[in-house]
């Protein structure tokens, strides 16, 4: 029977009309979501064995044990549905993004004296915002070039006008600040150095310039060399600044340009961003293996890349086809998204495809470097896998270490390592229970025991992934405990020591009997390394924060009439100490559970400390 036989009598059901559609593997499990204008044609068309597949989309279809449909009234409808479904369930073969990823803004906040900040949301409606940028080190490089060319603070100081705050600092001395927090500068005329700052960051590159060079040449036909210096390295820090850029067209032009890098090893899509008719900035996202990347799947891309930006361009170009009137879905859907009109094409030639063929060009040569590393990467963990005799590559890797102040305080940390790289999302900090001594091996086998349990869960956190390799902070009895208590839970992961020499850098690796060197390659030593002084960093770091949150309440709960539970509402409400130390009585009131009588009680306590000391 084929895969089409198997599902003939849900084929009968399936209606003509607009909707999404979820493919599901043998556990029930999502692994795609499609959408398309005609579900009948659309999901029989992945088992019609008449049409040769798309080779990902053929390893979809092998895993597919059911679907189950969503009609909607419109094409526009199932899109929109489409891409909240790929984000609700996270399908395996759905191109991803990184939604929680937040694009950084330049602010300019709207106060009395105004600072140009860095800013990750657009949510005071009142200050005005320039980008978003795909990085925060060119937005603040932005940042920097801006406020030595229009003599901006950068102190973050707060200013009264005709009130001396502080002594000016040398940004003043050097000419790259106007210094407000001397009182002299008045609000007006600090809004109008901000107003011409902002009229640059709107794209107005030569209108600005111009600008500088009529009052660079006013100062020194009027004798005012200092001021006319001061306009000129202004004038070179723009020309700095804009040669990073490069001029491709109409400066009224706001527009985004795909391409698409597709290999047998990697795919990539380059975006290029033009702004004022500057390449103002370029993004890359690399696509696994996995992921389908037809021209239905790509389409989605678009759509979902926009969800994490604030601003859609009103022109979007591509290097790639989409599916049967694609471009104007994507299109309509954009523009009812943003709220203004948008336009996606793809050309054939002139200008606007050779900028599509320039991003091209981008993914490609991110591709080629992206391999290149990635080719460094499996190297050292062949070496590794060699090294200490696995059976696989250790493509996940967790590392423990124990932490303790106290014996009633001793915690133990997990890192994890995909490949090469550190995963700080999927780190883990385990608090030891029931610990009446300081016991090291106790601790690491508690820590392992409620960790190995997760394995294999029926969900969809890191926990439950099994790891290929577990490295312990230890020595040989660290190993040989974890070693027994995997024995009696039936749990086959290898597992190693990090011994440590007395300047206590990593010196050899342990399986429990032997020593295993690693001071031959400095690749695998570097590696094991980095390792150890991130468990530790990791380990130590929550463990001291627990025992400072743990001081400041225990500081508290020794007033009378405050337990536990008061005082950590007083610190979640104040944030610190010093702030419930400082604030009045009718502020302690404002806590949950704080009566007058105890805000009383904590204000006479404080006080009566500061009298003894």
């Amino acid at each position: 029977m084929t895969r089409c036989a198997e599902f003939d009598d849900k084929f009968k059901t399936l209606p003509s009309m607009p909707g999404v559609y979820l493919m599901k593997d043998s556990s029930g499990k999502i692994i795609y979501v499609g959408k398309s204008k005609c579900l009948k044609n659309r999901v029989s068309s992945y088992f019609n064995s008449s049409h040769a597949l798309y080779s990902k989309t053929q390893k979809l279809v092998d895993r597919i044990y059911d679907f189950d449909i969503i009609v909607t009234s419109t094409e526009a409808e199932a899109l929109i549905l489409e891409n909240e479904l790929i984000k609700r369930h996270n399908p395996k073969y759905n191109i991803k993004l990184k939604d929680a990823k937040t694009y950084p803004y330049i602010k300019i906040t709207k106060e009395l004296y105004p600072s140009l900040v860095l800013a990750r949301t657009r949510n005071e409606r009142k200050s005005e915002y320039f980008g978003p940028y795909t990085s925060a080190i060119a937005a603040k490089d932005i940042i920097s070039t801006v406020s030595k060319t229009f003599r901006l603070a950068t102190c973050g100081k707060k200013f009264i006008h005709g009130k001396r705050i502080c002594r000016p600092c040398l940004n003043y001395h050097i000419g790259q600040c106007c210094a407000p927090c001397t009182g002299d500068i008045s609000p007006d005329e600090y809004e109008g150095l901000f107003k011409e700052a902002a009229y640059f960051l709107g794209g107005n590159y030569g209108a600005t310039k111009a600008s500088l060079e009529e009052k660079m040449l006013r100062a020194s036909e009027e004798l005012r060399f200092e001021d006319a210096a001061k306009y000129r390295d202004s004038i070179n820090n723009l020309k700095r600044l804009s040669e990073k850029q490069s001029v491709v067209s109409s400066p009224k032009n706001e527009e985004d340009y795909f391409g698409w890098y597709d290999s047998d090893t990697i795919s990539c899509i380059a975006v290029l961003k033009v702004r004022s008719g500057l390449i103002s900035d370029k993004e890359c996202i690399f696509l696994s293996v996995d992921e389908i990347t037809d021209s239905e799947a790509l389409g989605d891309f678009i759509l979902r890349y926009y969800d994490n930006y604030d601003m859609i361009p009103r022109r979007i170009f591509i290097s790639f086809s989409l599916a049967e009137n694609g471009e104007k879905e994507l299109s309509e859907t954009l523009t009812q998204l943003s709220g203004h009109t948008v336009d996606v094409h793809h050309p054939e030639k002139g200008e606007k495809r050779s900028l599509c063929d320039i991003a091209v060009s981008n993914a490609k040569e991110a591709s080629v470097t992206r391999n290149l590393a990635l080719q460094h990467d499996e190297k050292l963990l062949i070496k590794i896998t060699s090294l200490l005799q696995l059976e696989c590559l250790p493509e996940r890797i967790e590392s423990y270490d124990i932490s303790n102040s106290a014996s009633s305080d001793m915690y133990a940390g997990m890192i994890v390592i995909n490949g090469t790289k550190f995963s700080k999302s999927d780190y883990r900090t385990f608090s030891i229970k029931n610990q009446a001594i300081q016991d090291d091996y106790a601790a690491m086998r508690q820590a392992l025991d409620r960790r190995t349990d997760h394995i294999g869960a029926d969900d969809d956190s890191s926990m439950s992934n099994r790891p290929d390799l577990i490295l312990l902070d230890g020595g040989k009895n660290h190993v040989r405990v974890i070693k027994e208590l995997f024995y009696s839970k039936g749990i086959d992961i290898p597992v190693f020591g990090m011994v440590k020499d007395d300047y206590h850098k990593t010196r050899t690796l342990t399986d429990g009997e032997c020593e295993i060197s690693i001071a031959k390659d400095q690749s695998v030593f570097s590696f094991f390394y980095r390792i150890q002084e991130e468990v530790h960093r990791y380990t130590f770091s929550k463990m001291d924060a627990s025992r400072r949150k743990k001081v400041k309440t225990s500081s508290l709960a020794d007033i009378p009439g405050i337990g536990e539970a008061k005082a950590k509402a007083l610190l979640s409400h104040f944030g610190t100490l010093k702030a419930v130390k400082q604030a009045s009585i009718d502020e302690l009131c404002g806590v949950s559970g704080i009566s007058r009588a105890i805000a009383e009680k904590i204000i006479l306590h404080y006080s009566d400390k500061e009298k003894k000391q």
